[in-house]
């Protein structure tokens, strides 16, 4: 599946094994720098000459890059950033333009589509339906649904799934993103979407795994939801969501709209990885999947919806009941997700954040709950992922709690042993309480690793060309982009390679992959 399947991402999986190579190449950096909070800078000092990547060389330091050198080196447009402190925006700006070519500047209101970011404020607007006693997170949707209902199959022959399952990713159902729709392209209705049927871009939402065993990030988990909503209250999401969220927290701009109008004004056209114009004439994509994939908003609204929820965790907001609020940040086991948002980080530095990954828009959000910190980063390119990365590493420095710190690789002493070299395969007995995460970001079963010289190579199946590994000590290597990837070689009291621990330290999921004979 690759790293895409982690992202929070509405992109279809189509070229995810291309898009894990390119994100692997953003890699890296991660192994323990902590930059203290600079407690007078204004919040947005950071990206003055902050951004760094996650892995830094051996004696690299960090290369204090400035947001407006990045922009133009990933040729992104446009940027716009909102951080919030105690719970509340404090800065919000905008940088860059809205289209390219253009003079339109972008600033803290104006529109970007965030991708599956939908899915934290459907969530939202879920428990806010549960509050008033509308829904049931732990009774079967079937008993909500009208228009669709859960399919059976010989996998699972009598669906019984929840709202809490569908809301983290444990619901075994598939379909993990959804393509775009161009202008000029006819929208499918919702009912299309989970059937797979033209003019829907994708394939029918179908069981891939029984309920609640595996963590497998899904789109077409959430569109259900989304049809949970509507099937329950009659009401399309979009109006749902403006009565219970948008408007409650003064999100003026946001919307579920699709195709979003012209006439709302102050818009961020979409760019290609060139940094061109696309999604022409109009200047932007269409996403049938509301819930999923379809929100449209502002760093200043994405922002205050962040501190709502950092509030509502707290006792300090309304807008949640608490109780809810502190099960929306809690993992659903076996996977990283609570309701709705990722987790990630222990004590004050815990955090939870989603990333949205749309064809020509990347953005993510994140919130301390304990400290009341926190960020959204927008952006209306291509290659914004690797952008956000950069920014993300920035902010989260400034905010000085220990949040993916760099990680400073090492020039092995001794080229790598060469017994390191051959295939390893997926051990699957290990639980998937410990596998987590990486049942769906790292769902190979078979490795091959390759020696030449000092470099090390991984190939996995699907990928178009080994990834390069970095040295962390003589058995120990890292793979990274948005996430970091662990490789430690295990070598036994014989002397002999007994296999390949794979980790992702973010989520403290484990996967093993034994030696082959």
């Amino acid at each position: 599946m690759g790293v895409q399947a982690f992202l929070g991402s509405s992109v279809s999986s189509a070229p995810r094994a291309r898009r894990m190579a390119r994100i692997g190449a953003m890699a890296a950096s991660m192994c323990f720098v902590v930059v203290a909070h600079a407690v007078d800078a204004p919040p947005l000092a950071a990206l003055d000459h902050g951004l760094r990547p996650t892995v830094l060389a051996p004696g690299q330091a960090p290369p204090g890059w400035s947001l407006e050198e990045r922009m133009r080196f990933h040729k992104v447009p446009g940027v716009a950033v909102a951080v919030l402190r105690d719970g509340k925006v404090v800065q919000a700006s905008g940088f860059g333009v809205r289209a390219a070519g253009g003079t339109e500047r972008v600033d803290a209101d104006t529109l970007f589509s965030v991708g599956s970011i939908s899915k934290v404020v459907t969530a939202g607007t879920t428990l806010r339906l549960v509050a008033k006693g509308t829904l049931d997170l732990d009774r079967n949707v079937d008993a909500y649904l009208t228009r669709w209902k859960l399919p059976a199959s010989a996998i699972v022959p009598a669906p019984e799934v929840n709202l809490r399952m569908l809301m983290s990713h444990t619901s075994g159902l598939g379909v993990h993103g959804f393509a775009d729709y161009q202008p000029g392209d006819a929208l499918p209705s919702l009912v299309q979407v989970l059937d797979g049927q033209k003019p829907a871009k994708g394939e029918a939402v179908r069981f891939k795994q029984p309920p609640a065993r595996v963590s497998d990030y899904s789109g077409g988990a959430v569109t259900v939801e989304q049809m949970v909503i509507e099937d329950a209250t009659g009401r399309s999401l979009a109006d749902v969501a403006q009565d219970l969220v948008l408007a409650p927290l003064g999100m003026r701009r946001s919307t579920y709209e699709s195709p979003l109008s012209a006439s709302r004004g102050n818009i961020a056209h979409a760019h290609d990885s060139k940094g061109m114009p696309t999604a022409l004439p109009r200047g932007w994509e269409s996403f049938a999947e509301a819930g999923a994939s379809g929100l449209w908003t502002t760093a200043n609204d994405l922002g205050r919806y962040v501190g709502a929820l950092i509030g509502s965790y707290r006792g300090t907001q309304p807008f949640l009941p608490q109780p809810l609020a502190v099960a929306m940040m809690t993992e659903v086991s076996p996977g990283p997700f609570g309701l709705g948002p990722r987790l990630g980080g222990a004590g004050t530095g815990r955090y939870f954040f989603h990333l949205g990954a749309n064809e020509s828009y990347l953005a993510l959000l994140q919130g301390y709950p304990e400290t009341g910190d926190g960020f959204v980063i927008l952006t209306n390119g291509a290659n914004g992922l690797a952008l956000i990365a950069e920014i993300r590493n920035a902010l989260d420095d400034a905010i000085g709690l220990g949040a993916r710190p760099a990680i400073r690789t090492v020039k092995p002493r001794v080229p790598p042993a060469a017994d390191f070299a051959g295939e390893y395969r997926l051990d699957p007995a290990v639980p998937m309480d410990i596998r987590r995460a990486l049942a769906d970001s790292f769902e190979y079963d078979t490795l091959k690793v390759s020696i030449q010289g000092d470099t090390v190579s991984l190939a996995l199946p699907g990928q178009d060309a080994p990834m390069t590994l970095q040295a962390l000590g003589p058995a120990q290597f890292v793979q990274s982009g948005i996430y970091v990837f662990r490789f430690d070689f295990r070598r036994d009291a014989f002397g002999k390679v007994r296999g390949l621990a794979v980790s992702m330290p973010e989520t403290e999921s484990v996967a093993w992959y034994a030696k082959a004979p």
